[in-house]
């Protein structure tokens, strides 16, 4: 009989524009996987990207609107608690967060945009102290007309922050010139951007996961339906673009029936998560509506596809890797539900277990 661990628990964002529910807790099952909806705030619009403190008793959340906001909470047994109202962020539609130097870091798609908001000694947020306006555009008429950063993410040593564009086809390594190697808290004072990485043109880079030894990150294109593995210097800050493969098998163009005959759809990647001991990736894909298995060979620098498998659901937003290491969890947004794998650890390949209801759900963390 399973049991739901010491403590452990799932953090469900949503789009409470679409049907969501805000924040989800559930707990979770760490030897099946279960997931066990307990309660839910909706304190906060559009919660859409999670990010939990390393002590465990802190929630960050964005709020994906056009005023763009961020909020803190405290975790407690019935729930995040918030600790004051929302922030904004002084950027649109915030669709991604990090914490780092002791700040909360937020990617804000539709201005082009990086924060970065203070995190106070009771864990809630000041002003932003910082904001790195990205500039440029791509060829795809639609989705690049200006910059959109995507995501923000610290290096494994922490001196560095990736700040994926997808607006711009790159990666932006940002660092802040203060004494002490943290973030300084003045608005005068900027992140400093120390290079710029091109990818290639029209790909879309959404989001970017490292692999667990730190020298490798992999890139994966929303507007391109691949993964492209770069290698990565932390003493100089340096992200090298390697080769770029493809996360659908051959003869899917990037297009998936979507039950309708006649029609097809898009694919539109949304993540990408790599195993603790660096074997595999998993990305999800929204249309094609499936998990892409990649396997990563010993050097970290080539990365291959092995299958797919259906994603239980629609519209795959987000993935996230138990901190177990033998589950996985899709949050298909569109068929408003949570769906959970137990992972092959021979083979890579995900079998699903069960899902939840969970409308418009978006994100899942672990604390």
């Amino acid at each position: 009989m399973g049991t739901t661990g010491s403590g452990r628990r799932a953090y469900i964002g949503s789009f409470t524009s679409a049907g969501g529910r805000g924040i989800v807790t559930a707990a979770v099952d760490v030897e099946s996987g279960a997931l066990t909806p307990l309660h839910a705030t909706d304190e906060v619009g559009n919660p859409s990207y999670l990010v939990p403190a390393p002590d465990g008793r802190h929630l960050y959340a964005v709020s994906e609107t056009s005023g763009g906001a961020a909020a803190a909470f405290a975790l407690t047994e019935h729930g995040p608690r918030p600790l004051g109202a929302p922030v904004p962020v002084r950027g649109a539609d915030p669709t991604h967060l990090a914490l780092w130097a002791g700040h909360l870091l937020t990617a804000n798609y539709s201005s082009g945009s990086v924060s970065a908001l203070p995190v106070q000694a009771d864990g809630g947020l000041a002003e932003p102290a910082a904001v790195i306006q990205h500039e440029g555009g791509g060829p795809h008429p639609d989705r690049q007309e200006g910059p959109h950063a995507h995501a923000v993410v610290p290096d494994p040593t922490g001196r560095w922050l990736l700040s994926v564009d997808l607006g711009t086809d790159s990666i932006r390594i940002c660092e802040l010139p203060t004494a002490d190697g943290g973030l300084a808290v003045r608005q005068e004072v900027p992140l400093r951007v120390r290079h710029e990485v091109p990818l290639r043109p029209g790909s879309g880079p959404r989001h970017l996961a490292f692999h667990p030894r730190g020298g490798h990150a992999y890139v994966i294109n929303e507007l391109a339906s691949t993964v492209t593995p770069c290698r990565w210097d932390a003493t100089t800050g340096t992200l090298t673009p390697l080769t770029e493969t493809a996360i659908l098998p051959p003869g899917a163009n990037g297009h998936a029936g979507d039950g309708a005959a006649g029609e097809a759809a898009d694919n539109y990647p949304s993540e990408l998560v790599v195993s603790q001991d660096g074997r595999f990736a998993w990305a999800a894909n929204r249309g094609h509506d499936s998990i892409s298995v990649l396997a990563i060979d010993p050097s970290g620098e080539g990365i291959s596809l092995v299958t797919t498998v259906p994603c239980g659901g629609h519209w795959p937003r987000d993935l996230a890797l138990h901190p177990g290491g033998r589950h996985l969890y899709a949050a298909n947004e569109r068929s408003g539900d949570v769906t959970w794998f137990a992972i092959d650890t021979r083979t890579g390949v995900p079998e699903q277990g069960g899902s939840i209801e969970v409308p418009a759900a978006s994100c899942v963390v672990f604390v």
